[in-house]
């Protein structure tokens, strides 16, 4: 039995030591036209159907199915999912269509997926696949109508599809927010919002609202940029862009409407909602 025990540890350490000669030495194609080789796409896979059936299984899932919920559920996926998974009668977009892995169609997801993963899935996303979490942008009742509305596709002809609503009438918090009509509810609240800690969730709103796309923040993980500065140690300074003194309310302030306050700033306005901003300041303030 030792002896067994042995020659798998030294065939786990070789496979591993091949694995990382072959990743080192820039081997593996990691183009998006080169695609995945198939025992690849299929171990991803398989993780992925494993995991989120894991994180799924003890969800409670609410009555689903009203008409009302499945028009709203239409409205959601037309603005937010048929560019990359089309529709019935509806192509995705040159977007959708140029990533890897290809977003299937959604039109017999509800075959393979249970109302729950669904749902885990629209909410969380998938890492290293394109596909988005939705968890800061729309509130659960809009989740929940789109898990009601994937498992309504099978029966949508195209033309039943094209009716079932218009785009633009479900917008995102952030693109509400850059319109003008930042929502105070239900996508705007804290509701969303239920990592472990305040900390974990200012980290997830740091990271879903592309802050550590530019800047390296403490505690988050990302690339090591330096397209803005760090905002490491930031309970240190003095002003905020030199204009604003250090306080959460004046961050809260820069954080939704930079460009109001520095006009000369390169920081976009990322439609930031009220209590996502209030969340970053708590954290950045802690930085020291």
């Amino acid at each position: 039995m030792k002896n067994v025990l042995i020659t798998l540890l030294a065939a786990a350490l070789m496979g591993a030591a091949c694995a990382t000669f072959v990743l080192w030495r820039g081997w593996y194609d990691i183009s998006a036209t080169g695609g995945h080789l198939q025992p690849v796409y299929d171990l991803l896979h398989l993780g992925m159907r494993r995991s989120v059936g894991f994180r799924a299984a003890s969800m409670e899932v609410p009555a689903l199915g009203a008409p009302e919920q499945v028009a709203r559920g239409a409205a959601c996926y037309r603005d937010h999912c048929e560019q990359c998974h089309g529709g019935p009668g509806v192509a995705p977009s040159a977007i959708g269509m140029s990533l890897e892995p290809l977003p299937g169609p959604l039109i017999d997801a509800a075959r393979h997926w249970k109302p729950a993963e669904l749902y885990w899935i629209t909410r969380q996303g998938i890492k290293m696949t394109g596909m988005p979490g939705w968890e800061l942008r729309l509130g659960d009742a809009d989740l929940w109508a789109l898990t009601a509305f994937v498992q309504h596709l099978p029966s949508l002809t195209p033309q039943a599809y094209r009716q079932a609503a218009q785009p633009g009438a479900c917008p995102s918090a952030s693109e509400a927010c850059q319109a003008g009509a930042c929502p105070e509810a239900p996508t705007a609240d804290l509701a969303p919002l239920q990592p472990r800690n305040r900390d974990d969730a200012a980290q997830l709103a740091l990271r879903q609202y592309a802050c550590v796309a530019c800047h390296r923040i403490p505690g988050v993980t990302g690339p090591q940029t330096d397209v803005g500065p760090p905002l490491s140690a930031w309970r240190r300074r003095e002003r905020i862009a030199g204009r604003l003194p250090n306080t959460a309310d004046a961050l809260v302030r820069f954080i939704r409407d930079p460009q109001g306050i520095d006009p000369g700033t390169a920081m976009p306005d990322l439609g930031v909602t009220e209590p996502h901003a209030r969340l970053m300041a708590e954290y950045l303030l802690k930085q020291d």
